[in-house]
């Protein structure tokens, strides 16, 4: 496993990460989802990826419970706050902020968290407010570098012109995949300019770009498509037409001598300003194959013919 220094902070995230999203908690059975984690530091994945409301606190009670008994050194823990956890908890007030994080490190069971981000922009709370609330909690210990995820330009600069006054953003959290290349335009140069590296989610197109599915038949039953607790976000990138552009791909992989997945994560991690690729597993075994793309060294030239088969795919 290579590890990359996380923007300006002094973190060295492992190349590929293990992201919770609509597994840990909530969509595989808790003795899986400890086996992902366990699995993780076998193959030197030092990096997990969280939420506050990923299962509404369900992902981080059983990453905590993993955890527990590792040394706190032995891991980087990132979790986000934004979205509801009550009907009246959501969002980047102040309020919230402080009581979210106070929430999350208790279901997380440590004294810290290495990595807070501000899972959307909130337009109903002053980005002051925001940014205020998260100098106060990384000046009090409990965390240790901030991050945001899905933020536009101007949000993302308006924030970085309140340094040195208030905390510095060191990291983004953007969809970024070969079937996803909106941060290039305009985030990605941003971040670069102001030492701001990307932690990707769904480098792998939700599964798709593993080559795994089949324009003409039914997903496999035990794939994310077919799950009804992990499938609901994938309408758009399980077209016949995006399936079939993935399947032209898979020669460049087998001439790269890697798997699908080896070669989609090996093309985010081309950019140097991504940090780490987020990937979500199932069963540890997935962790595996995809660990093993870090540090793959693939010819240029086949990442430009996959982005010219994935470039002409009709737009909906």
């Amino acid at each position: 496993m290579k590890y990359r220094q996380l923007g300006s902070s002094d973190l060295e995230v492992s190349e590929i990460s293990l992201g919770t999203w609509l597994t840990t908690g909530v969509g595989i059975e808790k003795d899986q989802a400890v086996a992902c984690i366990n699995r993780c530091f076998d193959l030197g994945i030092n990096f997990i990826d969280t939420a506050n409301g990923y299962g509404r606190g369900a992902s981080e009670t059983v990453i905590g419970e993993a955890l527990s008994g590792r040394a706190r050194d032995s891991y980087i823990l990132a979790t986000k706050v934004f979205f509801p956890m009550t009907k009246e908890d959501r969002g980047l007030s102040r309020a919230q902020i402080l009581k979210q994080i106070d929430a999350s490190l208790a279901r997380l069971q440590t004294d810290f968290v290495d990595l807070y981000q501000c899972h959307r922009y909130d337009e109903d709370t002053p980005l002051a407010e925001t940014m205020e609330a998260l100098t106060d909690i990384v000046k009090a210990g409990k965390v240790r570098y901030i991050g945001f995820s899905e933020w536009a330009p101007d949000q993302i600069q308006a924030a970085l012109d309140m340094a040195p006054e208030m905390e510095k953003f060191v990291s983004s959290q953007p969809q970024y995949s070969l079937l996803w290349r909106r941060p290039e335009k305009a985030v990605i140069p941003l971040c670069k300019d102001n030492g701001v590296s990307q932690i990707v989610w769904s480098p792998l197109g939700q599964g798709v770009l593993t080559g795994k599915y089949d324009a003409d038949s039914p997903p496999p039953s035990d794939s994310r498509a077919a799950s009804d607790d992990m499938g609901g976000f994938m309408e758009r990138l399980m077209r016949p037409d995006v399936i079939r552009a993935v399947d032209t791909i898979k020669p460049l992989a087998a001439e790269a001598g890697c798997s699908m997945a080896q070669f989609a994560l090996a093309w985010v991690l081309r950019e140097a300003n991504v940090a780490s690729a987020i990937v979500g597993a199932s069963r540890p075994e997935q962790l595996d194959d995809n660990a093993a793309a870090s540090g793959l060294e693939i010819d240029p030239a086949l990442f430009a013919k996959a982005e010219e088969i994935v470039g002409a795919i009709p737009r909906p």
